[in-house]
């Protein structure tokens, strides 16, 4: 067991691990509720790990939906063999990795009672996860994709053109292009698979179609944006599918003048939340783990953060219930007061003092 494994004693631990495995039967790979690229990624590569170091197939399992258009192409174009978790008899199993995600936060399907013997990680340890055999939990990361990178080049194991694609759209999509929450083993990781990866596979994943259900939820979200001095809070009510909710929150904070944005959605049984922001000095898992609290579940870290409230119906004053009290639990955590909410079509006309900054290379806004 290792918390926050240094990259020097990633040979050691992957040895121990493999040994381990190298004696057990069937081996199940579970990644979090709507798969992104980097939990598709980490456990295309840690199946290729087991394939290659102790000849051993592995499954990978998933639950909810993939529906962004870009992690369609990917699994798509990657030929990545994923199953519906629910389709699976766990009992045959006696191998049970989990990657991007930790027992008990509420963003995976893994029955409770289920116990994780392999946890690959970048998010804060939770309680749970200490019980775990084979834990590597690195929160100083920015993507889990690079620690499975690492794994791979510890073990000398060749990387072919569509895992490396893979890996390196991870990192790329995880940290924006290495400008949030990257640090040094994320860009050697991106500059170290760059020269390997299909730039025709890349472009494919990258640039997709997309559906007539994205720019109604664009509609939405635009229509329901409002804002508080230098928060943003969209609700789009009802979604077609849950990761269209973290896609706005990256689409908002762009926008100038704004460092928070909360944005939420009623997907199945409940709302779906994504919290993101440009502060530095912010850490957002642990501010929506407080918007949340006593009545759902939420987890993350630095600049971007997600969470779920559960058994919430679906009608008008439900969805405005959960509004109005999401915004005024962040309202007070980021301690805004006296601020009336302006809809983006009220900015038009307004002045913008653009302020430049002492070296002149970026601006402060201010809306008056």
């Amino acid at each position: 067991m290792e918390f926050g494994l240094d990259i020097k004693d990633t040979k050691r631990f992957t040895d121990e691990m493999l040994n381990w495995v190298r004696g057990k039967g069937k081996i199940l790979i579970v990644v979090h509720d709507n798969p992104d690229p980097d939990c598709l990624a980490s456990a295309m590569a840690l199946r290729h790990l087991f394939v290659m170091t102790v000849n051993r197939e592995a499954v990978i399992a998933f639950s909810g939906m993939i529906c962004r258009s870009e992690n369609l192409a990917m699994a798509k174009a990657l030929e990545m063999p994923l199953t519906p978790l629910g389709l699976l008899d766990l009992r045959q199993f006696s191998v049970i990795c989990m990657l991007d995600t930790q027992p008990g936060t509420g963003n995976n399907s893994l029955p409770d009672g289920v116990k994780v013997d392999i946890l690959v990680d970048h998010h804060p340890m939770r309680e749970p996860s200490r019980l775990c055999r084979w834990v590597d939990i690195r929160d100083d990361y920015g993507v889990t994709a690079t620690i499975l990178f690492e794994y791979l080049v510890a073990q000398g194991v060749y990387i072919g053109t569509k895992l490396a694609t893979a890996l390196f759209y991870a990192i790329k999509s995880e940290t924006q292009d290495l400008g949030r929450e990257a640090n040094k083993p994320d860009r050697d990781a991106y500059f170290g698979l760059f020269s390997l990866t299909n730039k025709k596979l890349l472009y494919e994943i990258t640039h997709p179609k997309l559906p007539v259900e994205y720019y109604m939820m664009v509609s939405s979200a635009l229509e329901n944006a409002k804002i508080y001095g230098k928060l943003l809070v969209t609700n789009l009510s009802k979604v077609s599918f849950p990761e269209i909710v973290a896609e706005m929150a990256d689409f908002f904070v762009r926008l100038e003048g704004i460092e928070v944005v909360l944005a939420m959605g009623h997907y199945g049984d409940g709302v779906i939340l994504s919290l993101r922001t440009i502060r530095h000095d912010m850490n957002s898992g642990l501010l929506i783990q407080r918007l949340v609290e006593g009545r759902g579940r939420a987890g993350g870290h630095g600049m971007m953060a997600g969470g779920k409230i559960e058994d919430v119906s679906d009608s008008p004053a439900a969805n405005t219930e959960i509004e109005a009290f999401l915004t005024k639990r962040l309202l007070a955590e980021l301690q805004v007061t006296d601020c009336n909410p302006l809809a983006l079509r009220e900015l038009r006309g307004k002045d913008v003092i653009r302020e430049a900054s002492r070296d002149g290379q970026t601006d402060r806004i201010d809306f008056s």
